[in-house]
């Protein structure tokens, strides 16, 4: 599994009025082709009046499932510029299409490549980007008199508090990242005193906003 990826941070648009033709991108993440084809489907509906519909979207771990669809627009000019996009900023699990209304100036080849892929760059921008990191979930028995001092310190570290259950005694489910966990476990054992109970709870994809590690 990879220890991070790029995707889009929640569903967006965006509106570009290009040489008179009015563009507008949708971007969302998915996790399957169906998903995929049901958000275009949505949009098609939604602008049945449009002109064109292009589309393009990129799936998988390793990027298995990549289509594009250029909807009437001369072969390569749409929905190819737009998957480009999607591959140069990395992101997967993506899927965008981009409605244009003809504004009675024609572009060109040229010219639809540069709108489609514009606009595509764009919605991606506006929308935001975020990197899902592969993190080792952990769980923490501790007493409740420990409770105070080891929320403070873990949610000022940089690993991610997942959950606090109350239970006979508390459990804390912090996500630490990939190569971290015996450093992690130390942590712990020091703070608590050799007080704590810990347990791996499994890995998970978790959205986290700082920078992602550099090995593969």
């Amino acid at each position: 599994m990879l220890n991070y990826y790029y995707t889009i941070k929640q569903e967006g648009s965006v509106q570009k009025i290009i040489q008179k033709s009015r563009f507008i991108g949708y971007i969302k993440r998915v996790e399957t082709e169906e998903s995929a084809q049901a958000f275009i489907q949505e949009i098609k509906k939604n602008h049945h009046d449009a002109n064109h519909n292009c589309s393009a979207y990129i799936i998988g771990e390793q990027d298995q499932i990549q289509k594009a669809n250029d909807d009437g627009e001369p072969s390569g000019t749409a929905g190819v510029p737009m998957l480009e996009v999607l591959k140069k900023q990395q992101l997967k699990d993506t899927v965008v299409v981009v409605t244009r209304y003809f504004g009675g100036i024609k572009l060109g080849a040229g010219g639809l490549i540069r709108a489609y892929g514009s606009t595509t760059s764009q919605v991606i921008q506006d929308t935001g980007v975020v990197t899902r990191q592969l993190m080792q979930g952990i769980s923490i028995i501790v007493d409740y008199s420990m409770l105070g001092k080891l929320e403070n310190v873990i949610r000022n570290s940089e690993h991610v508090l997942e959950s606090i259950n109350y239970l006979e005694q508390v459990e804390f489910l912090v996500y630490v990242k990939n190569g971290e966990e015996q450093n992690f476990h130390n942590w712990i054992i020091d703070l608590t005193s050799d007080q704590a109970i810990l347990s791996e709870k499994g890995t998970a994809y978790v959205e986290n906003d700082l920078l992602p590690t550099t090995d593969d």
